[in-house]
């Protein structure tokens, strides 16, 4: 762009910018692990984001810059366990294969030095990205920091500088915040007087709270009277996300974008659980509030965007294809000592289209659709009975790295076994009644990462409920057979999904990927991630079954399966 240095010199200017220190600090207080890398290493991922080793977690400032997706997220680079965390960076022209950059954001104010947490990027009127992240001060404090890029014609965005006024807000005794409690800035967006406003994540006791502040320069920030919003009885607030979504269709919008035709999401996650949970409701722009629609239930028994390992997520409007991204943690179920021993820790999620369903009660999910360059070997079934008790394989996949679609025909409803009014828990139905318990319609659905005969497999699936007026379809990913290693979190998990019974037909999409299964039910209105380390059922030895363990038999409409190639993935 013309000029871009002239026009940044005063950029810098007006927001009080000053350069990075070329060394890196060291972090004190913080752990650090010596990792055996070892060789031998059956669960690193073909086609998932990682970075060849060390621990990450949350993902941040997910944008698009100059057609560039930029990933930031934290990293510790000396281990493989939480600590001395820094912004590591990777950029991709297509969300599939990412590069690798230097550290964006790292130690080196007082405001910042004891670790760079997690933020979001906000693009500026202007056209320039601006992050705002939670930094650890000297006083081990919560605090706010701005960092804006050095050279704004760089596509890469390699170089980043913080505001010398960092920090920008901050937990003090008139403001009644909690300085450990105070953290994870949402992207900013513009009021209808053209104020910036943002949320922070925190807490007063048990009562979760979005933090609201505004800025007319994005320099200057105050707090507003009241926050956002609260939730009595949902602890601490992490990672909060707010954004607009379209009534009707599937594209996204700015995050400025309100009016008649939207409706917002307000997520957040829970600190308490380490679950990412979502309302649908209204803001009222000129108040700031916001109000989740009649009937939206707040916190664990409410909406989640994924029923398995998914946290921290974090969406972005992608401007160019018109969607709203959302990209998410994919925290591991080993041990801290196999984590140690295999020296690496943590991967994410494949980025997902998200939109409001036709109801307007939930978000759908997809995959990004330029994971599908990955396929090969196609293998497709079609018009396939599966009697009741009956196990067929999937040939000609690779198993342990694969994208499976299946579509079942439901014929006989009435059949279903009754609902108790009690079983209103779906995880804990998923793990009372998992893969192994016989039922009448269902359980039916994938046996993936299976070893032959069986001994390790974690099973996706449906099974049909006779409830009060209506059908339910409890969806589950079991995982209590998934390794014979018994150190591993081997969790159920499970979901109602709401569809339409008229259709009597459900489909299923699962992409496997070595210890990653997810898995995403009636066209994306339930996601649940799994993470599984068989020890038969690695690479070659890995198979993929379809089943029925109900009495009643269900058919397999059509059923497609892919082997995928390697991503290049930093």
């Amino acid at each position: 762009m013309a000029n871009s240095n002239l026009g940044l010199f005063f950029v810098l200017a007006l927001l009080g910018i000053v350069e990075l220190e070329a060394s890196h600090h060291v972090y004190k207080h913080l752990q650090t692990f010596q990792s055996s890398s070892s060789a031998n290493q059956p669960y690193r991922t073909g086609y998932h984001f990682q970075p060849p080793k060390n621990w990450i977690n949350d993902p941040n400032g997910v944008m698009i810059y100059k057609g560039l997706y930029h990933f930031f997220y934290q990293y510790n680079p000396k281990g493989a366990v939480w600590g001395n965390i820094v912004w590591a960076h990777s950029t991709s022209e297509d969300l599939v294969n990412w590069t690798p950059h230097e550290p964006a954001i790292y130690p080196s104010q007082p405001s910042d030095i004891n670790g760079c947490w997690s933020g979001s990027a906000t693009i500026l009127s202007s056209g320039k990205p601006a992050m705002l992240y939670t930094g650890i001060d000297s006083q081990n404090r919560q605090v706010q920091n701005l960092a804006i890029p050095k050279n704004l014609s760089d596509p890469y965005l390699t170089e980043w500088v913080k505001s010398a006024k960092n920090p920008l807000m901050q937990p003090t005794a008139q403001n009644h915040i909690n300085a450990s409690s105070f953290r994870d800035p949402t992207t900013a967006w513009l009021g209808p007087n053209k104020e910036w406003r943002v949320i922070i994540g925190s807490k007063v006791n048990r009562q979760g709270l979005a933090i609201l502040y505004k800025s007319k320069n994005f320099v200057n920030w105050y707090q507003s009277k009241t926050p956002l919003h609260s939730a009595d009885n949902t602890g601490m607030w992490e990672c909060p996300d707010f954004f607009p979504a379209l009534l009707h269709g599937q594209n996204g919008v700015d995050t400025s974008l309100n009016g008649p035709n939207v409706k917002h999401v307000l997520k957040v996650s829970l600190d308490d659980t380490k679950h990412d949970c979502y309302t649908i409701g209204s803001y009222d722009n000129v108040e700031d509030i916001y109000t989740p629609d009649e009937g939206s239930v707040e916190g664990d028994s409410g909406l989640r965007y994924d029923y398995g390992k998914y946290y921290a997520s974090k969406t972005f409007f992608d401007n160019v294809q018109n969607r709203r991204i959302l990209t998410s943690w994919i925290n591991e179920s080993s041990s801290v000592a196999d984590d140690i021993k295999k020296g690496w820790s943590g991967v994410h999620a494949i980025p997902r289209k998200i939109w409001l369903d036709e109801s307007g009660k939930q978000l759908v999910q997809w995959p990004v659709v330029e994971i599908e360059k990955l396929r090969a070997n196609h293998v497709s079934l079609a018009n396939k009975l599966l009697e009741g008790g009956s196990v067929i394989e999937v040939p000609g996949v690779t198993a342990a790295q694969a994208d499976v679609e299946v579509s079942f025909e439901i014929k006989d409803f009435e059949k279903a076994e009754v609902l108790e009014p009690s079983w209103t828990n779906p995880q804990l139905l998923c793990s009372r009644k998992g893969a192994s318990v016989k039922g009448s319609l269902g359980p039916f659905g994938l046996l993936v990462l299976a070893s032959e005969g069986l001994k390790e497999r974690t099973a996706v699936f449906f099974r049909i409920f006779k409830g009060h007026n209506k059908y339910v379809v409890l969806m589950c990913s079991d995982q209590s057979r998934s390794s014979l290693n018994q150190d591993n979190d081997m969790t159920t998990y499970g979901a109602f999904l709401d569809v339409d019974n008229r259709q009597h037909k459900l489909s299923l999409r699962s992409l496997i990927d070595h210890s990653i299964v997810e898995s995403f039910g009636g066209g994306g209105k339930v996601c649940i991630t799994s993470r599984v380390y068989p020890t038969l059922a690695i690479n070659e030895a890995a198979h993929l079954y379809a089943f029925n363990n109900g009495n009643q038999s269900i058919k397999i409409l059509e059923l497609n399966a892919w082997s995928m190639k390697t991503a290049k993935i930093n």
